[in-house]
């Protein structure tokens, strides 16, 4: 889940409590260090004029694939205008202010164009994009013709001219389970640990997955917001429907399991890649 900075100055802190109010985020008031703290942040919206944030920006822009997307919002809330990051969020920020009543003012070429970007189809269907390079032709064709996106099933071997993008399916679930009280740094310990073991990385994960009984346990939460993933909460009906192999000490909550159950229940494959361990605090499971 991405993470939010609002930049405002105090005279109009009224209207980003309003963005705050819909989209989340921590608020910000504007400093000559303020853009330097949200370029920390996954996506920032400015609440100022579009030079302002523009001038702002210019010395911390580094590339679009490690940069924040940055929408600027007026401060009658009229309009959100991405102005960095369109295909890395900012379109999709700038879409959901328009629940508040704003006009998002797109100027992506693929998007004005009614076609989806390389960027935006690996998002839709859970990949990565291998070779980022490629995304610039790929795009470009997009605006003229329907670039076909095809499946391959491995084994295999691939190769492709620097006009194909290569996208790799993001299809781990990490389950994870926690004592009460765990800490944000020991879930994220646990989780980078058993994703070696199994040797995967982040960016081979899905989204991260948990019993509904934890679903108040803000290590497991801010760990999820810290990595930029998804987290779902399992019900304890569809975690009871599931066998765990490993037992658990949740059985005397009533639950067959956390981690591996829950893992499993929003795997695709429904195939444990890494059972149950105990990471001090926190259990963990993989699934495919």
């Amino acid at each position: 889940m991405d993470r939010i900075a609002i930049i405002t100055f105090q005279r109009n802190i009224d209207a980003a409590q309003k963005l705050k109010e819909a989209v989340g985020g921590d608020i910000i008031l504007y400093s000559d260090c303020a853009f330097s703290q949200a370029f920390e942040y996954d996506a920032v919206i400015a609440v100022m004029a579009a030079g302002i944030a523009v001038r702002n920006i210019a010395p911390l822009i580094r590339d679009k694939w490690s940069d924040p997307a940055v929408v600027v919002v007026d401060s009658g809330l009229n309009f959100a205008i991405p102005v960095l990051g369109g295909h890395h969020g900012g379109n999709t920020l700038a879409r959901k202010l328009g629940g508040l009543g704003l006009v998002p003012v797109i100027t992506t070429a693929t998007e004005v164009a009614g076609r989806d970007s390389v960027e935006v189809i690996a998002e839709n269907i859970g990949c990565m994009i291998v070779n980022r390079d490629s995304t610039k032709k790929v795009n470009m064709a997009q605006l003229d013709e329907d670039v076909r996106v095809l499946r391959v099933r491995g084994p295999k071997i691939i190769v492709v001219d620097d006009d194909v993008s290569v996208l790799k399916k993001q299809g781990l679930v990490v389950g994870i389970g926690a004592n009460s009280g765990v800490y944000k740094f020991e879930v994220i310990d646990a989780v980078n640990e058993a994703l070696s073991e199994i040797g995967a990385g982040i960016d081979d994960v899905r989204c991260f997955a948990s019993a509904q009984i934890k679903e108040n346990e803000k290590g497991i939460i801010d760990t999820a917001e810290e990595f930029g993933k998804q987290l779902r909460f399992v019900s304890h009906e569809l975690i009871n429907s599931i066998s765990a192999p490993t037992p658990s000490k949740a059985k005397a909550l009533g639950l067959n399991g956390v981690c591996e159950p829950a893992a499993i229940a929003l795997s695709e494959e429904k195939k444990l890649l890494l059972k149950k361990r105990k990471y001090g605090n926190v259990t963990i499971a993989i699934a495919r």
